[in-house]
């Protein structure tokens, strides 16, 4: 794409790992946005001489509104696109070219998806496959967009869904909301095999089964409530 791609990193005590994940962003020459949410360390000496844009929240507001103020952000310096990427070091840098080149060729909003052919969902644990694939169907009832991976952080938005887009979910639920609002206003979306590492650091820090159980009990509890 020819205008400035921003990459959104949401981050929240994430420690060395925040800048190991920017550092192997900044060869794709990019705009890296790291909101940080509220972290106990100061991330402005985690990223001491890294050329990002880093942006704060005086306390932890949750991963919704980090990317809300990161897309924030990036409208008003006129970003073409954004994209939402994991600090935790999940996400592969090399399936952002496959995202962008999907909104080029016509995708309003590109979601990444574990189960795709081309992903390896062999990464993808046993248990944590099975919960998913349940949050896949919660999630097609209540938002009615029936898709291969309900629950993936990475994502590719162009000028017209970042316009569209306003989250108000703070925490987790903002997943739920976008597609919601994806639905809404008609965007054109797409899904993109991505592969996901579920390093020993992504496990500690949120990766564990019960975290795909808490995503169908908050996706069932926000639709009643």
């Amino acid at each position: 794409m020819d205008d400035k791609v921003y990459i959104i990193v949401p981050s929240y005590n994430e420690g060395a790992v925040l800048a190991e994940t920017v550092r192997a962003l900044l060869p794709l020459r990019h705009e890296v946005v790291v909101v940080d949410d509220g972290s106990r360390e100061d991330p402005g000496e985690l990223l001491a001489g890294l050329p990002v844009h880093l942006l704060r929240h005086a306390i932890n507001l949750g991963q919704g509104a980090a990317l809300q103020t990161g897309m924030d952000y990036a409208k008003r310096c006129g970003a073409a696109a954004v994209v939402h990427f994991d600090a935790d070091g999940q996400h592969d840098p090399a399936d952002i070219a496959k995202a962008l080149a999907a909104l080029a060729n016509g995708a309003d909003v590109v979601l990444g998806s574990r189960f795709l052919p081309g992903a390896d969902r062999r990464r993808v644990p046993m248990t944590k496959r099975l919960l998913l694939q349940g949050a896949r169907v919660v999630n097609g009832l209540f938002t009615g967009m029936w898709l291969s991976d309900a629950h993936n952080g990475f994502r590719a938005l162009n000028r017209r869904a970042l316009a569209a887009i306003e989250l108000t979910e703070n925490r987790m639920a903002h997943a739920s909301e976008i597609l919601s609002l994806i639905r809404k206003q008609r965007l054109r979306v797409r899904e993109i095999p991505v592969n996901i590492a579920y390093s020993d650091y992504s496990r500690q820090k949120g990766q564990k089964w019960y975290n795909s159980l808490n995503i169908i009990v908050e996706l069932i509890m926000n639709k009643l409530f």
